[in-house]
């Protein structure tokens, strides 16, 4: 697998639900890792791949981000974007082969800029997923022409979290992704918390009932 990653599994031989969770601008391949053991109890088997950009941040350390931003991450760099497309889909393809990943039951969540990506994989392959999380991040409004399946699309469950004190990614610019959302007819839940760019403990366990419900054990509609 071209992309550094960290992985988390859990106990047993599996095939286990999965979760691809994407970091954001300046974190890297270990920063949701600790969130595994705490996601519907440790269930999910998680890969958390590293963006391939690296992001000097002083001291001779370095982050990782997916694409080139500017003036705020309120512009980005279209071919950088479908790069780092392209890296992830890779990824997905490749993870099956190597981790015991139960197809049906796979999730793809991403945290800020990381969420980003989360919706480009999902808006493409939205076939592929059992259900999709945003977290502080944004949904490009460009990006609504780029749905490949819409009838997959609208059966793909959807959780969007933010903070209503969120400094980096305002929460405007959250409920308008909601609103472009909910405009393709995806299913979706919206969450506020009384939080800024971070995760908190209830989002938490809301995500985790919300994965309960609608990937490890869901009410199938015939």
């Amino acid at each position: 697998m071209k992309l550094i990653h960290a992985a988390f599994e859990p106990q047993g031989d599996g095939p286990f639900p999965a979760i691809i969770a994407f970091h954001g601008w300046g974190a890297n391949a270990l920063d949701l890792l600790g969130l595994a053991p705490l996601i519907a109890g440790g269930q999910f088997l998680t890969l958390c791949p590293q963006g391939p950009l690296e992001i000097p941040l002083g001291g001779g350390a370095a982050g990782y981000g997916w694409y080139p931003i500017s003036m705020g991450g309120q512009r980005t760099d279209e071919s950088g974007v479908e790069d780092a497309v392209a890296a992830a889909t890779a990824f997905l393809d490749e993870a099956p082969r190597r981790y015991p990943i139960d197809p049906r039951k796979l999730v793809v969540l991403g945290f800020s800029q990381g969420g980003v990506m989360a919706y480009n994989l999902a808006l493409r392959y939205p076939e592929r997923f059992a259900a999709l999380v945003g977290m502080s991040t944004w949904f490009p409004p460009e990006l609504a022409a780029k749905a490949a399946n819409p009838q997959a699309l609208q059966q793909l469950p959807t959780l969007v979290q933010h903070g209503s004190a969120d400094p980096a990614i305002e929460v405007s610019r959250a409920r308008q992704s909601v609103e472009t959302l909910r405009s393709l007819r995806v299913p979706l839940t919206y969450r506020e918390y009384d939080c800024g760019h971070e995760i908190n403990g209830q989002g938490l366990r809301d995500l985790s009932n919300f994965l309960m419900e609608k990937v490890i054990s869901p009410i199938l509609r015939l």
